[in-house]
């Protein structure tokens, strides 16, 4: 329990390191409760960052952000930001219907971009917005969606695990309990792009195009719970959705912004078909017989595994003769946690660095950094990859009849 509190405070009060004169400026457009956690807090810890202004629609608001923040400039818009010279990379943490347009604005202006999730409101944006020619430039900017769990130590390992060849079922649930969102919030907002498959969704349908390796093929079902007036209409507050990947296999995904008590942490839990392994605890007794495994992996803590997460990988085994009847069969159960890479083994040891207190926000921007200065990254979310999640989303509300969000009108 000491490690756990020790870890946590840690997170959000990291050491302050000394800045490197080559130290990157970030600007913050919008001062937004998630800039904190995707910014200024894992940047106390990296020696090449420095946040360095932010601008909002009120400046009242962003001048009382940025003196709670130590941001030593205050702008007077996001052009501003984006007209500095002295500004290298900006955070977008914008209502979801305004990321196309300033991630657009900001690559055209040079800057390197760390673009919040979901990336746009719609594949028709992301399509537009990961293929402008800047991108495909040798010096030309950086532009990342900020799927910061995608970095984390955990879900690599996680990954270990899962063959994504052999997956037949995927099924992966978050939630927020109801009183930590209210109607007049972004979520619930359609003209903003709102939506829970644009807020916790995302992340339950990241993580099953990962497991099987692919994208779905089709969206057999999705039940969405939404709200029916106003600038709330088509605004989802729950999912239930199933969908169809290459090869047959069949992957669940549900959220809900309105849990009624707290939730069970976000999960994922995928099965595997049985396949012939090797005997590597001398099982076979004669070499006419095989050795068969069945798989489920269950990675609980999806989301934020700094705070708490488990690695649950449950293998059933068969001996079987030549004839097909079962010699023996057993179970084996084992859990694991990494909150560093080095906690997941030597095979990830060497490959990125980190501390336990280090949140999933940490190493994303360590990733991110890396990039811009041309250094070799481990882990990295592409603009294709981008794009397909956008795709799955777009999939998923066309089957559930409230549609894709609104396309903006600015190119």
């Amino acid at each position: 329990m000491a490690a756990l509190a020790s870890r946590i405070w840690s997170a959000f009060n990291p050491p302050q390191v000394e800045k490197k004169s080559t130290a990157l400026k970030f600007g913050i457009l919008g001062a937004a409760g998630v800039a904190p956690l995707t910014l200024i807090i894992p940047a106390k810890s990296h020696p090449e960052v420095i946040v360095q202004a932010v601008a909002a629609r009120d400046r009242t608001k962003a001048e009382a952000f940025a003196k709670s923040h130590g941001i030593p400039e205050v702008k007077d818009s996001y052009q501003d930001i984006l007209d500095d010279p002295n500004i290298d990379c900006v955070l977008v943490p914008l209502p979801n219907s305004l990321h196309f347009e300033w991630a657009a604005r900001a690559i055209r202006a040079g800057k390197h971009v760390l673009l919040e999730k979901p990336s746009v409101a719609n594949s028709t944006e992301a399509e537009l917005l990961f293929n402008l020619p800047e991108l495909s430039k040798p010096d030309g900017p950086v532009l990342l969606e900020a799927f910061h769990n995608r970095f984390y130590p955990s879900w690599q390992y996680f990954l270990s695990f899962v063959s994504p060849k052999d997956v037949v079922h995927a099924k992966t649930h978050s939630s927020l309990p109801w009183w930590t969102t209210g109607i007049n919030d972004i979520h619930y907002n359609y003209p903003l792009a709102g939506g829970t498959m644009m807020s916790m969704g995302t992340y339950n349908y990241a993580a099953l195009r990962l497991v099987f390796g692919a994208s779905p093929e089709e969206c057999v079902s999705c039940d969405a719970e939404a709200y029916t007036e106003g600038v709330h209409d088509k605004a989802d507050y729950a999912f239930q959705a199933k969908f169809r990947f290459p090869g047959g296999g069949i992957g669940e995904a549900s959220s809900s912004l309105r849990t009624e008590a707290l939730p069970r942490t976000s999960y994922i839990t995928v099965k595997h078909r049985e396949v012939v392994v090797p005997d590597d605890d001398a099982k076979l007794k004669a070499a006419s017989q095989k050795k068969l495994r069945t798989r489920e992996v269950t990675l609980h803590g999806l989301i934020h595994g700094v705070f708490w997460h488990r690695i649950d990988v449950t293998d059933q085994y068969e001996i079987r003769d030549s004839a097909g009847k079962t010699v023996k069969k057993w179970t084996e159960k084992n859990s694991h946690k990494a909150y560093t890479f080095a906690e997941a083994g030597p095979e990830f040891a060497d490959k990125v660095p980190g501390e336990t207190f280090w949140m999933s926000y940490r190493h994303q921007l360590e990733q991110f950094v890396n990039k811009i200065k041309g250094r070799p990254t481990e882990y990295w979310i592409t603009g294709e990859d981008s794009i397909e999640q956008m795709k799955m989303i777009d999939m998923a509300y066309v089957k559930s009849g409230l549609g894709p969000r609104p396309t903006s009108t600015y190119r």
